[in-house]
């Protein structure tokens, strides 16, 4: 067993709110640290699968069979397949408001689960279950590995290579056949598949919509929507360009990524290091890698963005708080960091006070008076926790 980093937050959010949900996408672990949750707590639990029709049937009238558990903690899996429990269970909530009534599990966000956000507002707790972050497998295996394998524990845990590429193959699969079709996503499964590893290839690259919607024959904003679904789902990440009170001409348009290494690498047919090393992939797979890794962990203050001028300037990763760049990350596949042109330019216009070049393995050292090198590893244990506290 695992430990989730997240744990003890979703045990702190049980001692006060009625509901609590966890989402994240199919096969991230939910269901297993649900139960861990339920051993922690001083209540007896029962658990319904909404994927199983002996569960399902005993939800044949709801409010029946809440009633009769009031006192114990329902959990409800894949919860986004029975939409219509939510004002429900918000009636139930409010004939008796107290802890940990409920835990909901969900494969998509809030945002698309109809109708949650609205019903449950004030009363639910929302916590994002990611693949295994580095943090949590520290002493498991390698970077190198959890870079190639990706974060899904049954990838990551894997006994072999063939192993994890028929888990990832039929992962891919059936959320393409199955699992966006019924969370709505009406597109054909060939283009749903086209679409994928399109931004497989343009992974760590800046989003061009009217190519991609040219490649899929749909209009850009059909193309948007796709994207925006694939988002809520967990499968990719649009990271925004920052903006705010720079008087540079700005590149505008997200850099998108697919969220998880593993399945990055397998829809590009890598299945092993040394097949990534070779591939020119490798700077932006690291890149993305790192960003994940990065952005699971920031508290939720802080936002993250990338910083682009058209005369050059760049900075892989922005740290923004209350409005403000806290930190400037540039992240480089290197045993040699050194300052570049373009990266200081980026960093003196953003007028970021600390600033970071983060490789696989490097030492922890100042470059310079504002510019520290370090490996992903010191960055996620030593300064990510001090940027999250910070007051400005």
């Amino acid at each position: 067993m695992i430990k989730r980093i997240i744990s003890d937050d979703l045990l702190s959010a049980l001692t006060y709110f009625p509901v609590v949900g966890i989402v994240g996408p199919r096969q991230v672990g939910k269901t297993t640290l649900a139960k861990e949750l339920l051993s922690n707590l001083n209540k007896e639990s029962v658990y319904l699968d909404l994927e199983n029709p002996k569960d399902f049937a005993k939800l044949n009238d709801p409010v029946l069979f809440f009633s009769r558990n009031t006192n114990k903690c329902v959990v409800l899996d894949e919860i986004q397949r029975q939409p219509q429990l939510f004002p429900i269970l918000r009636s139930m909530i409010d004939e008796n408001r107290i802890a940990s009534r409920f835990i909901i599990l969900g494969s998509a966000s809030p945002d698309l689960i109809r109708d949650s956000s609205e019903s449950l507002a004030g009363r639910i707790a929302y916590q994002e279950l990611a693949p295994f972050n580095l943090l949590e497998v520290q002493g498991k295996n390698d970077i190198y590995h959890h870079w190639i394998a990706g974060g899904f524990p049954n990838a990551f845990l894997a006994p072999s290579e063939f192993i994890r590429k028929k888990w990832l193959s039929n992962f891919i699969q059936t959320y393409i056949e199955r699992d966006l079709p019924l969370l709505g996503l009406d597109i054909n499964r060939n283009t749903i598949r086209r679409l994928w590893t399109m931004i497989a290839h343009i992974h760590g690259n800046i989003l061009n919509m009217s190519s991609i919607s040219r490649s899929l024959e749909v209009s850009s904003t059909t193309l948007k929507r796709y994207l925006s679904f694939l988002e809520n789902a967990f499968l990719i990440r649009q990271l925004y360009p920052y903006s705010s009170n720079v008087k540079k001409r700005l590149v505008k348009s997200p850099k998108i990524y697919i969220r998880d290494s593993g399945i990055l690498h397998h829809l590009l047919s890598i299945s092993n290091f040394d097949s990534l090393e070779s591939n020119p992939i490798i700077g932006a797979s690291w890149e993305g890698f790192a960003i994940e890794q990065i952005a699971q962990r920031v508290e939720s203050d802080i936002q993250c963005f990338y910083y682009r001028t058209h005369e050059g300037a760049e900075c892989d990763l922005v740290l923004v708080k209350s409005g403000k760049p806290i930190a400037g990350i540039e992240i480089k596949y290197t045993s040699t960091p050194k300052p570049q042109k373009g990266m200081l330019q980026s960093f003196s216009d953003l007028g970021t006070e600390f600033n970071y070049i983060v490789t696989p393995s490097t030492d922890d050292f100042l470059l310079t008076n504002q510019i520290r090198a370090c490996s992903l590893t010191t960055f996620l244990e030593k300064y990510i926790s001090f940027h999250s506290s910070a007051i400005l």
